[in-house]
């Protein structure tokens, strides 16, 4: 192999795996919240989902045998307030079934930049 090639090669970046793609997911829909149309977007995400989420949070813990372990879903949403990317971390059964909720849901329009919007929750029960 040449000088150059090698050199080539090395510079290239690594591939990423899925944990380094979900923190930046993560750190991207963060961003996305503390920009200057984050807020309203919150208060209109969480005023349309609020009570749903809670409801079925609540049905997903009761199917899954009340594991309350803490876990991150992250997605994108759409122009059109269509979820995409669904993934959360760790993947127990509970955060799966939110998961699985979250793609049949149609969430406000999100603000036109980013996109499509980086979204995060994180899922936990106070002790």
């Amino acid at each position: 192999m040449s000088l150059a090639l090698a050199l080539a090669l090395w510079l290239l970046p690594s591939p990423a795996n899925a944990g380094d793609d979900f923190a930046a997911r993560v750190r991207q829909a963060k961003m996305a919240e503390a920009a200057a149309t984050g807020p309203a977007y919150q208060k209109a995400l969480w005023g349309r989902i609020g009570n749903p989420t809670t409801d079925a949070y609540k049905a997903c813990l009761a199917a899954n045998h009340d594991d309350k372990s803490p876990f991150t879903l992250v997605l994108d949403v759409d122009a059109h307030g269509k979820p995409q990317r669904i993934v959360a971390q760790p993947a127990t059964p509970v955060a799966s079934c939110m998961a699985a909720r979250f793609a049949a849901w149609t969430l406000p329009a999100p603000p036109p930049a980013p996109a499509p919007y980086p979204l995060e929750i994180d899922f936990s029960v106070a002790p």
